[in-house]
């Protein structure tokens, strides 16, 4: 797990310069929900970047979101993205 973590900051790094960023696996949280598959994940990210604060919200996350669309496939159900100041 930690390294597939690892595998989406690199990717977010390849495209966005950011300060830092924290993922976290909420997976366990949605376990009860009718809609869990056990096999993707549900994901925090909490990213610090000038660039993403310098356009609007809307389109850091959809920048954020194209950057994983491979993810969504096979890998990821859910994303919350925090951009921190």
């Amino acid at each position: 797990m930690k390294n597939y973590l690892k595998e989406i900051e690199n990717k977010l790094k390849s495209h966005i310069k950011f300060q830092s960023i924290e993922i976290i696996d909420n997976s366990h949280k949605h376990q009860k929900h009718k809609s869990f598959s056990p096999g993707k994940l549900h994901l925090h990210i909490k990213i610090k970047s000038l660039y993403l604060q310098s356009i609007s919200r809307i389109n850091a996350q959809k920048l954020i979101m194209k950057v994983l669309k491979d993810d969504f496939k096979s890998k990821i159900h859910a994303l919350e993205i925090n951009i921190e100041k």
